[in-house]
């Protein structure tokens, strides 16, 4: 089986090629969010900001249905996503203990980056009533197009539009919109590499939109090493 591991949104599923029929919604959305419970991996990378080059190192592992994002530099800090609860919740570890990261803070930069609190979360796809928006190509690959709403008026995103492989169940590129259905943040996988028979991201754009214009205003990259199993 082919597994196709894309980070944070972008992670490896259980969907079999002969599965890859056309599906409702919540069938899509339910395949990107149990892909989860299959990983058990560590990669070292690094985010890195395209404008300044500033670049930091990071760890990531997925054991136990669990995401840790382990930064050194100072001052170090653990994010983890525990998807053993529905929604998922966003813990952050600093020196003093660790905390839910709150809903209002979920807009901050991790780190200085284009990367934010509430793209670690993914409570995107825990919006309720997603929609089948028909089907596309990222990459040559046929994808799905899923729309979630948020039901809420918390959050930097009010509409995210997401990209499923077909073939994978794994999320190829991201939009979030605004409440003026202006684009204001963008994701999309550049680079893949194979690792062990699967096909496991070698590097993820991640770019901030001026909704007035379209232009981008500032792209971090994030860059993986070879996945490692976990004991």
């Amino acid at each position: 089986m082919k597994r196709l591991f894309l980070l944070p949104l972008l992670l490896a599923s259980v969907l079999r090629a002969e599965d890859a029929q056309p599906k409702t919604a919540e069938e899509i959305i339910r395949i990107v969010q149990n892909s989860y419970a299959l990983q058990n991996y560590k990669m070292t990378g690094e985010l890195r900001d395209d404008n300044s080059g500033r670049s930091e190192p990071m760890t990531l592992t997925m054991q136990d249905r669990v995401m840790r994002f382990l930064f050194k530099n100072p001052p170090p800090e653990i994010v983890h996503l525990d998807m053993n609860t529905s929604p998922a919740t966003l813990y952050q570890v600093r020196a003093g203990g660790s905390s839910v990261v709150p809903n209002a803070q979920h807009g901050n930069k991790v780190r200085g980056m284009e990367f934010n609190y509430e793209d670690l979360s993914l409570g995107f796809l825990y919006w309720p009533r997603p929609q089948l928006m028909g089907e596309d190509r990222v990459s040559g690959q046929k994808c799905w197009i899923v729309r979630v709403t948020n039901p809420s008026s918390q959050g930097p995103y009010y509409v995210v539009d997401l990209w499923v492989h077909q073939g994978s169940g794994g999320a190829a590129k991201m939009a979030a919109f605004n409440r003026s259905s202006k684009v204001v943040k963008r994701y999309q996988v550049t680079k893949v590499q194979k690792v062990e028979g699967a096909t496991t991201l070698k590097e993820l754009r991640i770019e901030s939109i001026n909704p007035a214009n379209d232009s981008v205003i500032g792209r971090t990259y994030m860059k993986l090493d070879d996945p490692v199993k976990n004991n």
